[in-house]
């Protein structure tokens, strides 16, 4: 038998979650032919087949879990000394008088194999009968076992409150790392206003901010950095590569527009639409949400002013902008009416002074204003 594991998807993807499966056991396939849709955080991947074969065993129904390195498909081949490319084989133990197959893989347990590590049958079979999923109970026994109070308590709220919906794909990945960011960065926010009164109708806005984000991080270089905050150390981009957020159904996506410094306003325009047109048909490649070294929030195209956007590490800083409003301003000690854009930016304390994330601020609206 040969055994075909979740390959590899792109860095930060430890795991899919499989969406479709294609084939069936027992059916003949080919190399090439695509087996299973699989969801990360970032895009829906359809992995295709290494070799021609007859398919022995599928790994996992449709909503579950799987990490980078366990087994996806069993193939049912007599030539077991030719692994092509199947990456990884299955260890085989003796144990009593049966014997048993073992995966020894070097990826984290999924959820579902770390519940069984830390639950009873007689507990297991509490949850079954109470319909509790036991994939979303935090144990409050020794080691974090799941007790019977536990289940009951959950079976108690699940009748009052409705079961709990266990996050998935994108909006997991989101959670992870609003978690992370959370627990690694020292943000601190400013907030001001640019006067755009001077900008046509039909300006791109977005684009305006694009060119301008540019234009602050050239001048105050210190906020388009990656920190490592366990070294203690940072390293300055010459290139300003974009994450921009993009909300959609699922969660927020942050695909990356490059080099916005050095290309014109119709090349940045154009692949910003086709990064938005790749994350809404869900068909984005993982690297080109990758490797932002500043990022963009415009939630003003919704509802908001002000925000503290969150800075995910290693970036340094993001950019919101909030609802252009028309509202009085001085002018030449003359009160007039003109079109305002609230922003904010947030900023890693760590890795940034409070005096360089004004500058890159002031930058910022002499840009928007020029």
């Amino acid at each position: 038998m040969k055994y075909f594991k979740l390959p590899d998807l792109g860095e930060g993807l430890p795991e899919a979650e499989i969406v479709e499966w294609h084939v069936r056991e027992g059916d003949s396939i080919k190399v090439d032919q695509i087996m299973v849709s699989v969801e990360t955080a970032k895009a829906i991947i359809e992995v295709p087949s290494p070799q021609d074969g007859v398919i022995a065993h599928l790994f996992g129904a449709e909503g579950d879990t799987i990490h980078t390195g366990e087994p996806l498909v069993e193939f049912a081949d007599e030539d077991d000394s030719d692994s092509g490319t199947v990456v990884g084989e299955l260890s085989r133990h003796q144990g009593g008088d049966s014997q048993r197959e073992e995966f020894i893989i070097g990826a984290a347990p999924s959820s579902r194999q770390a519940a069984s590590a830390r639950v009873t049958p007689a507990v297991r079979a509490l949850a079954q009968r109470l319909n509790v999923s036991l994939d979303t109970l935090r144990g409050s026994g020794s080691q974090g076992a799941v007790t019977a109070q536990d289940v009951e308590h959950a079976a108690s709220l699940d009748r009052s409150l409705g079961a709990p919906e266990a996050l998935r794909g994108v909006r997991k990945q989101m959670a992870r790392t609003m978690a992370q960011s959370h627990a690694e960065v020292v943000p601190v926010s400013l907030c001001e206003d640019a006067d755009i009164d001077h900008l046509p109708a039909g300006t791109d806005i977005t684009m305006r901010l694009v060119q301008a984000i540019a234009a602050a991080c050239k001048a105050v270089p210190e906020l388009n950095v990656w920190f490592d905050g366990h070294q203690l150390a940072r390293r300055v981009h010459q290139k300003i590569d974009l994450g921009v957020a993009v909300d959609t159904e699922q969660g927020l996506f942050v695909p990356v527009l490059r080099d916005i410094g050095n290309r014109p306003v119709e090349d940045l325009r154009e692949g910003l639409n086709r990064l938005r047109a790749d994350v809404k048909s869900r068909s984005i490649p993982p690297a080109e949400m990758q490797g932002a070294t500043i990022t963009l929030s415009n939630f003003g195209t919704l509802a908001g002013r002000y925000a503290s956007p969150v800075v995910v590490p290693p970036q340094v800083a993001i950019v919101g902008a909030g609802v252009i409003r028309s509202e009085p301003v001085a002018v030449d000690d003359q009160v007039v009416v003109h079109k305002v854009m609230p922003l904010s930016l947030t900023f890693d304390h760590r890795a940034a002074t409070g005096g360089e994330a004004a500058r890159f601020m002031q930058a910022l609206i002499m840009s928007l204003q020029a």
